[in-house]
C-alpha cells in the first residue's frame, strides 16, 4: 500500500510518539499537521484526526521481572510493545526495589504484584537460567503469574519464560516454544513444542531465545493494530538484522560449536526438568 499524504501524517504521528521527536520539528516536516504546544522536547500535542482509528489502543501491558532474569528477553519486546499508541507498559515485581538482571542490568520496576492491574491485555514473561528456576519456586510470584495469566487476553513469554508459564498450568493444551536448549520440556507441563521464532497458538504466544523477543514483540505489534502500523515501527527500530556469523540454531552453527554449547546446557536442563516438574504440581493444578 502507498504512503498518501494522509497516511504519512499518520505515520509521523506513530514516529512521534515512539520516538518522542520534538512537534515543531514534525509539523515542519509534515506541513504543520502535528502542531507543538510548546517548542522543545516537551510532551506535544499531535494532530490525530487522520490517524487510523484503530491504531489508538488502551491496553494494558505488564512485563513479569524477578532476579536474574535475562534483560534482553524483556527488553526487544518491551521496546516493540511501548510503540502501541494510547496501551500501558507496566515493569512488574515483588518489589519496586530495581531487579538485577543475569548480566548485572538493574532494571527499575513500575509497579508491584499487589499494584498490577487484575486484568490484563498481556502479560509476558522473560526467560533466563539460575533466576528462571528460582522464581518457579517462589510463592508469590508464581501465584501472582497464575493469576493475572487466568485472565490475561493475551498470555505470552520469550525464551525460557515459557517454563514459568507452564509450571504455573497456563500452556497447557497450547502449542509453544522456548529457548532451543529446553523446549524439550514443555511436554512436562501439557505444552506442544513447536517450531518457529514465534510461535502463535490462540491467545498464546511464545517466542524462541533472547533475540527472537524483538520479532515476537513486532509480530503483536501487528496482531493489536495491523500490517502497515507494525511495518512504521519495524523501520523506525532499523530492524533489519543481518549477522556477522550464521550459527544462531543448532541447524546451522558448525556441529562442534553446537555440541559445545549443549553440553553447557546439560545441567540446567535437568536442574529445570527437576524443578518444573516440582512447580508444576504446586502449581499449575491449583
Amino acid at each position: 500500500m502507498s504512503l498518501t499524504r494522509r497516511h504519512f501524517s499518520a505515520a509521523a504521528a506513530t514516529a512521534a510518539a515512539v520516538l518522542q521527536v520534538p512537534g515543531h520539528v514534525l509539523a515542519q516536516q509534515t506541513g504543520g499537521t502535528v502542531p507543538s504546544a510548546e517548542a522543545g522536547h516537551k510532551e506535544v500535542d499531535h494532530d490525530m484526526s487522520s490517524m487510523p482509528a484503530h491504531w489508538m489502543g488502551s491496553e494494558q501491558i505488564a512485563f513479569l521481572i524477578y532476579p536474574q532474569f535475562t534483560a534482553l528477553d524483556m527488553v526487544g519486546p518491551h521496546h516493540m510493545l511501548t510503540s502501541l499508541m494510547g496501551a500501558k507498559v507496566h515493569l512488574v515485581a515483588k518489589t519496586r526495589d530495581p531487579v538485577q538482571s543475569d548480566t548485572g542490568l538493574a532494571v527499575m520496576p513500575s509497579m508491584t504484584f499487589d499494584e498490577c492491574p487484575a486484568d490484563l491485555d498481556i502479560i509476558c514473561v522473560p526467560g533466563g537460567s539460575q533466576g528462571t528456576l528460582a522464581a518457579m519456586k517462589d510463592d508469590a510470584t508464581m501465584l501472582f503469574l497464575k493469576d493475572r495469566g487466568s485472565r490475561a487476553k493475551y498470555v505470552t513469554s520469550v525464551c525460557t519464560g515459557s517454563l514459568l508459564l507452564g509450571a504455573a498450568g497456563l500452556l497447557a493444551g497450547y502449542r509453544a516454544t522456548s529457548h532451543w536448549a529446553t523446549k524439550g520440556l514443555l511436554p512436562i507441563f501439557g505444552a506442544t513444542p513447536a517450531d518457529g521464532r514465534v510461535v502463535d497458538d490462540r491467545n498464546r504466544i511464545t517466542g524462541g531465545g533472547v533475540t527472537a523477543g524483538i520479532d515476537f514483540g513486532l509480530a503483536i505489534v501487528g496482531r493489536l493494530r495491523d500490517r502497515q502500523y507494525a511495518e512504521g515501527v519495524q523501520l523506525i527500530a532499523e530492524y533489519d538484522p543481518k549477522p556477522p556469523y550464521s550459527a544462531g540454531t543448532p541447524e546451522r552453527a558448525p556441529a562442534e560449536v553446537t555440541a559445545m554449547i549443549e553440553g553447557m546446557f546439560t545441567g540446567f536442563v535437568a536442574e529445570a526438568e527437576k524443578t518444573g516438574r516440582t512447580a508444576f504440581a504446586r502449581f499449575g493444578r491449583l
